[in-house]
């Protein structure tokens, strides 16, 4: 079902082939054509950018189902929780930790879209021989089908831990779970290797299309996580050595539509109200919203907001500094359209305005690309390691306080004497990755997975519900239906 045999693949081309292509930016767009013969049509540079495309539209963030993605990660987290709305079904079993192999999100979103991302890819590489293009264009596109593929390995691997290695349209549509070992091995080949064959960032041929930095920080991340301490420093380093990527000088600017093209985003999701958007806000607004005192944002005419409603944590809000800026992205009061001022403070029910609305948004969809790796992760990632292999370290306190002092905080920086073990600093870390990436696009349910925080802090915030296993989710019902040779993750 997800990766066919070519035969298969060409009697489902037309159906298949431009499915899911409406999330990407303008600048991904091709035309749609009326009929399709796969021999000829890979044949040419023009065919190739539409299956290539098509690839791109399912393993990148976008839309509805990109939003599902979001928020599945982070509604078990210490950071944000759900309430109201068709979605509450899903978001009670997500926080309560009781969801199960039926959870519809978990195959349309987490496993459907990654793995029709890795057929087009695989179909695409399968048969660029044919294309007539140059050598020099046909590496890079080659390089972009397997970073689109390597990337979907990345999600996948973190959501349910091993899955089937499938790295050709012919390979048996029967497939087991691959070794671990396996898995891992596949994902940081491919990334060293498409990483050497990208462009720099900013000569890629279209705006969110890979380039090398985008490679380079995702096999960083993948280091980081599992626990690859040596190469998630080393990676880190060299990312920063470019010398093209910096941190954005206006945190409280940086999410912006206007400010999304930006030298910190460096793995970009892209997003266009023209099509399918990003969703989050429609969640974020609360009950009537009818402006923000504070900044004076105001309700349009052209904005959602759904029954759903996106909340964040107490704890979290009241963690922060009073100066750190950071927490100016957060809605703590609001006037409603009976004109009351409403406090969102003491209930669990502050707001993220961090995708700051998109004036120019159509109903559900705004424009604000959703970035997945920018700088500062990579400087805290390279902090992170650095203190897992040697203790606090100054080099790792100097790039934290990097981060801080954009948040605000340069007049409180951080002191190698404030922390007497590696594991006083990285309980910080985890605080700083908190306060810097919340409601962003699954960090947090990492974070805490990686510092062995993910289980503690649901039995903490009163969830006795959740187990070791919930690590991962589920492999989703469905897909273990279609292939009887995939085993469930341990506990469900």
């Amino acid at each position: 079902m997800y990766s066919i045999s070519m035969k298969t693949h060409q009697l489902y081309f037309l159906l298949f082939i431009l499915i899911g292509l409406c999330g990407c930016e303008k600048q991904l767009e091709e035309p749609v054509y009326s009929q399709l013969e796969p021999e000829g049509f890979l044949a040419t540079e023009e065919g190739v950018n539409s299956l290539l495309n098509a690839a791109f539209a399912e393993g990148y963030i976008n839309g509805y189902e990109g939003k599902n993605r979001v928020m599945l990660e982070n509604w078990s987290t210490d950071i944000e929780w759900e309430t109201d709305g068709a979605e509450n079904r899903t978001a009670s079993q997500v926080t309560n930790f009781t969801l199960d192999a039926s959870l519809d999100w978990l195959f349309g979103t987490m496993w459907l879209r990654p793995y029709r991302a890795i057929r087009n890819a695989n179909l695409l590489l399968d048969n660029i021989d044919k294309a007539t293009i140059s050598d020099e264009d046909k590496a890079v596109y080659v390089a972009e089908a397997r970073f689109i593929r390597v990337l979907s390995y990345v999600h996948l691997y973190s959501w349910f831990g091993s899955v089937p290695l499938r790295t050709s349209s012919n390979d048996p549509l029967e497939l087991p779970r691959a070794e671990d070992a396996v898995l891992r091995q596949f994902i940081a080949d491919e990334l060293l290797a498409v990483a050497k064959v990208l462009p720099d960032p900013g000569s890629e041929k279209n705006y969110g299309r890979p380039n090398k930095g985008a490679a380079m920080a995702l096999l960083c991340k993948f280091y980081l996580n599992t626990k690859q301490w040596q190469k998630a420093a080393d990676q880190a380093q060299a990312l920063i050595d470019l010398n093209l990527y910096s941190l954005y000088a206006n945190y409280e600017n940086l999410f912006k539509v206007e400010n999304e093209r930006n030298s910190e985003f460096i793995l970009v999701n892209p997003q266009s109200p023209q099509g399918a958007g990003m969703n989050y806000m429609n969640g974020a607004f609360p009950p009537g919203f009818a402006s923000d005192p504070r900044t004076g944002l105001t309700m349009r005419s052209n904005w959602a907001n759904w029954a759903a409603q996106y909340r964040l944590y107490d704890t979290f809000y009241n963690s922060f500094d009073d100066d750190d800026n950071r927490r100016n992205l957060i809605l703590t009061r609001y006037i409603n359209t009976q004109g009351a001022t409403v406090s969102l403070l003491n209930n669990n029910n502050t707001r993220s305005f961090k995708y700051w609305p998109d004036a120019n948004a159509i109903g559900n969809e705004h424009g604000n690309d959703m970035s997945e790796i920018r700088y500062a992760d990579i400087l805290l990632s390279r902090a992170e390691a650095l203190n897992e292999l040697n203790g606090p370290n100054q080099e790792s306190i100097d790039l934290v306080n990097q981060i801080r002092q954009r948040a605000g905080l340069g007049a409180k920086p951080l002191t190698i004497g404030q922390f007497s073990s590696k594991e006083d600093f990285r309980e910080h870390l985890l605080k700083e990755r908190g306060w810097e990436f919340y409601a962003e696009v699954g960090i947090r349910r990492e974070d805490l997975i990686r510092m062995d925080r993910f289980i503690a802090s649901a039995h903490e915030r009163g969830k006795t519900n959740a187990q070791d296993y919930h690590r991962f989710f589920p492999i989703p019902q469905a897909a273990l239906d279609a292939d009887p040779s995939l085993a469930q993750n341990e506990g469900y």
